[in-house]
């Protein structure tokens, strides 16, 4: 998978999937933009980026801030000239369900960033990626396949929400010769249960135990797929969602 001078702007860079990711796409010599709101993360995984070579760019933002995700599209152009690849993995989860009355303020906060941010860096970034026949990874999740516990319907309903704007933006820009594909984790170990402040809920142990491998992906799995879809090996695949979920989505049991 070659990726030299590729320019390639990762959201959600500073830890789990995307700062995994991140680190491989350097690995294959691109030139890599690290977007996150945790500094002190993010500066982590850039210098763990820039002791691989190449060059790299961090830009503390909140993807569901309209203005912030404006700059991330103008000082990577900025800096680049170009953008190749654009992986929308920023995301957040969170509890609130109908009867306990929290189910609106999740919903608010977890569309703005899981589904509204994406269709606006989407728009913000094909313009760029129709000229260099770029391609663009949503990361979404098998939560938006199915069900799952009811506390978090509004995160599914955001993962229900990305696939299908995964194929309705795939459609549109294939066309321009710009593909658009999702990928959709199980469960990962990431320190998403920790951000969403759900750890009295679950656990990694009890995500392993639900699904019939009985075990949780790493992050580097999810970015191993991200990478071939972002390749020219991958240059007939669009629309596509790819699922590794360790048999969630045949079998999951909490």
């Amino acid at each position: 998978m070659a990726f030299a001078n590729k320019v390639v702007i990762v959201t959600g860079a500073s830890s789990g999937i995307g700062a995994a990711t991140s680190v491989m796409f350097a690995k294959e010599s691109a030139n890599v933009v690290l977007v996150g709101r945790n500094e002190t993360k993010l500066k982590h995984v850039f210098e763990k980026c820039s002791r691989i070579g190449n060059t790299h760019l961090v830009i503390k933002a909140d993807v569901s801030n309209d203005g912030d995700a404006k700059r991330i599209i103008n000082e990577t152009i900025d800096k680049f000239g170009k953008i190749d690849v654009l992986v929308n993995n920023a995301g957040v989860s969170g509890g609130g369900t109908i009867l306990d009355g929290g189910i609106l303020k999740a919903y608010d906060k977890i569309l703005a960033v899981n589904i509204r941010a994406v269709v606006h860096l989407t728009a913000l970034v094909a313009p760029h990626l129709v000229e260099t026949k770029g391609n663009i990874v949503n990361i979404s999740s098998i939560c938006g396949k199915m069900p799952g516990l009811s506390k978090f319907i509004p995160y599914n309903i955001s993962k229900a929400a990305l696939d299908h704007f995964t194929r309705g933006a795939a459609l549109e820009l294939a066309t321009k010769g710009v593909r658009v594909n999702a990928v959709s984790p199980g469960p990962v170990k990431t320190d998403i249960i920790d951000n969403a402040g759900v750890s009295d809920v679950v656990s990694w142990d009890i995500m392993a135990a639900a699904v019939p491998q009985k075990r949780c992906s790493e992050p580097e799995e999810i970015a191993e797929i991200i990478l071939y879809l972002a390749s020219e090996k991958a240059k007939g695949v669009t629309g596509s969602d790819f699922v590794t979920d360790n048999g969630g989505l045949l079998q999951f049991q909490i």
